[in-house]
């Protein structure tokens, strides 16, 4: 089992930046992916941007790709999300997830932060 919590989402201007924070408890594997998502109402779920630890890689979303970088801290138990540039239509609740491809059914899901960005 993993849990995560969400932390960092607010209420912020257009051009504005906020990061978020995902804390991980629990057991975390070295080739778990770790990575963030959001839902914007009446939307599916949509990635934003992961990394691997064991692998080194990170992967972002295009929507996003300039403006938001992930990063971790305390070897698997911290993961940022660090966002620019905050346009309106990045508003949504803020999901922080661990994934493991090689483990069935390894899918865990945080509550969410919810972001809200005026124009």
């Amino acid at each position: 089992q993993v849990q995560l919590v969400e932390s960092g989402g607010g209420l912020v201007q257009a051009g504005g930046s906020l990061r978020l924070s995902c804390a991980a408890s629990g057991r975390t594997f070295t080739t778990d992916d770790m990575g963030w998502y959001r839902q914007a109402p009446g939307k599916e779920r949509e990635f934003l941007a992961a990394l691997n630890w064991g692998r080194g890689w990170q992967s972002y979303a295009d929507s996003v790709k300039g403006r938001f970088t992930i990063s971790g801290y305390n070897f698997k138990t911290t993961v940022y999300l660090q966002m620019n540039s905050l346009k309106p239509e990045d508003t949504a609740i803020y999901f922080c997830n661990v994934r493991n491809p090689y483990v069935s059914g390894r899918n865990y899901w945080g509550q969410g932060t919810q972001v809200t960005i005026s124009s």
